[in-house]
């Protein structure tokens, strides 16, 4: 499968990390693992690029984060989607299925192209 662009990759973060803390809390690795794993590999996120988002939707207040001890006794900050965020997803939900209706019909030909 063709790997993503940098663009699609970056259009598409912030829905794919609320959808995930929609989902429940998380941290910065489980949310990079997750990301690759349901993108079949085709995503792999670096903390370079995953971090400065997060701290946006934290700015944003799409997201909350706090400190926690992990299983392992270390502190690990955690992430967890808020009622903004919420309604943000949903709204995101209805942009990318407009955006993938539009191309499956114009690529299966079933859409008059008037562009």
């Amino acid at each position: 499968m063709h790997k993503p662009s940098r663009e699609l990759v970056a259009a598409s973060s912030k829905p794919l990390v609320l959808a995930i803390l929609s989902t429940g809390e998380s941290y910065g690795y489980d949310i990079i693992q997750r990301v690759k794993e349901r993108s079949g590999g085709n995503l792999q996120w670096t903390d370079g690029m995953l971090y400065p988002l997060l701290h946006r939707l934290e700015q944003d207040g799409l997201i909350r984060s706090s400190w926690k001890k992990s299983d392992t006794g270390r502190e690990r900050k955690y992430y967890k989607i808020s009622k903004a965020g919420l309604k943000e997803i949903e709204a995101q939900k209805e942009s990318w299925r407009a955006v993938n209706g539009a191309l499956e019909g114009l690529w299966s030909g079933e859409a008059s192209c008037s562009i």
